[in-house]
């Protein structure tokens, strides 16, 4: 087991934030230089011999003054870099040779050493100089480095610390345990009492957990930090088994029950804790800390009396649906939402039109497909904004593709039934096909089977006015909704969609085949025309024609598309 001492929070601030040294090598190695620089200085400093160096004789002696400029380039190089120990040191040394040439003064009256007397006093003023210099320094780095690594108002560590430790742990390749913890209802708090109410239940809990994380006869290590307003990290080490995770996260459940006193009112906290190991939940430091805060949102979102919970990998569909969520608003915020056009063309190949579909990317350019993010927009109440958004940017290219083609096409676009119930969206499409030039009879508007099942009056007053400005309806995904016949008969559309799923099988599943020829006919005798969605193989074309369908959209005959590719597919139908 670890010392106690490494389960002292400040201690192990004081690790993550201590100054890396010179090595200690270069301690001893600065210090015998000096020792033979000293012996050098001493020896040559009494000869009145001379040498020969390139021809010119110079004294022996005069090498005394480069022997002790080294020595003294020694002493302040170890007054630098170690500190008070390289003080005292260098403090020492000087001292030493200071007496040393006073007492060979006094003995061999060698007055040519009065120089050095001065020289170490010289030295050490410097020294001293630096080394005060060095304490202010350092001390005004320790205050930052502090800073840097404490919450300032629990004086918990904080984010970056932890960031810190969790890298520290991962390079040992040392297991731990970080546990997501968020206070209950905290925002009611902030909300009914103030924000300084709310300041002080955080100190509180803040000292409470502190104490714990703390205690000298804990059986494991652990480390609390504040992450972010009521959020907390818990990484605890050094644990034998889950149950002992278990225990110990307890304690810090417990130490919620006193209640806490804030201007005479009692106010009781809770916690929600969700936990994840490294490496068996995750191998990296990130993911372990999503997987730990995923268990702790399962934990609030079950409402149970069992606040503590171990990350489950099911646990994560929730927290990519927050992710993608989060990805959508950031594109509607920077109008990043941009479209495709996929071709559709009747049975004989000549282009109809184009079927405007949302397209997104994330901050890397990577493309998320639509099949993931348009479901979470529609369950988190985005996929009007995602409408809008589409609508607008394709029909102002649109506008300008009929202005310079002169082609007889149509744009068609998806409109979602809370976009289409929304109360300002007839004034929407009027300032759009305003703005944008397209004629309403160039515009089509498809609507999913399911506005015949929500406010379905409303629905089709709104189609009517559509219709009375001379825009185009079509149903979408026909056949995979719960209309009936009585809805479909009064539902004033032009054209049905054939959902994917039944062309897919049409060729391979006989009752298939007879479902698609029966939507075909009974489009026909309402008065509808009628495409086939997801049309990928030529024998599902001589299928189609076959029983009648009138047009075609899919990958056989064409892929969605970007603008530059679009202009050049209808400059050379033209």
């Amino acid at each position: 087991m670890e010392n106690k001492e490494h389960n002292n929070l400040n201690k192990v601030l004081k690790k993550l934030t201590k100054r890396n040294n010179a090595p200690a090598y270069l301690y001893y190695l600065l210090a015998l230089f000096y020792i033979i620089s000293s012996v050098f200085t001493s020896a040559t400093a009494s000869l009145f011999t001379t040498i020969k160096l390139f021809g010119i004789d110079f004294p022996v002696y005069s090498f005394a003054g480069i022997f002790s400029s080294i020595s003294q380039i020694t002493i302040i190089l170890i007054t630098f870099y170690y500190g008070k120990k390289g003080y005292y040191t260098a403090l020492t040394l000087q001292l030493i040779q200071m007496f040393s040439i006073i007492l060979g003064l006094i003995k061999r009256h060698n007055f040519t050493s009065v120089p050095g007397i001065f020289g170490c006093l010289l030295t050490i003023l410097a020294i001293t100089l630096i080394y005060i210099n060095n304490r202010r320094v350092d001390k005004y780095q320790e205050v930052l480095q502090r800073q840097a690594v404490t919450d300032s108002l629990t004086e918990l560590p904080n984010r970056y610390a932890c960031s810190e430790l969790l890298d520290i742990l991962i390079e040992r390749k040392e297991k731990y345990i970080a546990t997501s913890i968020d206070l209950n209802g905290f925002k009611n708090i902030n909300d009914t009492m103030g924000f300084d109410s709310g300041n002080i239940v955080l100190k509180s809990i803040a000292n409470r957990w502190m104490n714990i994380a703390n205690r000298d006869n804990a059986e494991t290590l652990d480390f609390i930090a504040r992450i972010s307003g009521d959020e907390f990290a818990l990484i605890i080490r050094n644990y034998d088994s889950e149950e002992q995770v278990i225990d110990t996260i307890k304690k810090y459940e417990k130490a919620l029950a006193d209640h806490i006193t804030v201007d005479d009112c009692d106010l009781f906290v809770t916690a929600s804790f969700g936990y994840a190991e490294y490496p068996n939940d995750s191998d990296s430091k990130d993911a372990v800390l999503t997987c730990a805060d995923a268990a702790m949102r399962e934990v609030k979102r079950r409402k149970s009396s069992n606040h503590i919970l171990h990350f489950k990998p099911n646990m994560l569909k929730d927290e990519h649906t927050l992710e993608i969520e989060t990805k959508i608003r950031e594109a509607l915020e920077k109008q990043s939402i941009f479209f495709h056009l996929q071709p559709q063309y009747n049975m004989n190949h000549e282009l109809r039109g184009f079927e405007s579909l949302a397209r997104m990317q994330d901050e890397n350019g990577k493309f998320i497909s639509p099949g993931e993010f348009i479901p979470v927009a529609e369950k988190v109440g985005l996929v009007d904004k995602v409408d809008e958004m589409v609508f607008r940017k394709s029909a102002m290219f649109f506008g300008d593709l009929l202005k310079k083609t002169n082609a007889d096409i149509t744009l068609s676009v998806n409109v979602s039934v809370r976009h289409l119930l929304k109360n300002d969206f007839l004034d929407e499409i009027k300032k759009v096909l305003k703005e944008s030039g397209v004629p309403a009879s160039k515009l089509e508007i498809e609507i999913t089977e399911s506005i015949m099942i929500d406010s379905v009056d409303k629905a089709l007053k709104r189609i009517d006015n559509l219709k009375d400005m001379g825009i185009k309806i079509a149903i979408d995904d026909f056949g995979t909704g719960y209309s009936s016949l009585s809805y479909l008969n009064k539902f004033p559309a032009n054209l049905l969609k054939i959902d994917k799923s039944f062309i897919d099988t049409m060729n391979t599943n006989k009752s298939s085949k007879q479902y698609v020829s029966a939507i075909i006919s009974m489009g026909h005798i309402m008065g509808f025309d009628v495409i086939s969605e997801g049309v990928e193989d030529n024998s599902q074309v001589d299928t189609l024609k076959e029983i009648g369908c009138d047009y075609i959209q899919g990958f056989i005959w064409g892929r969605p598309l970007p603008q530059d590719e679009v202009e050049k597919l209808v400059l050379k139908a033209v």
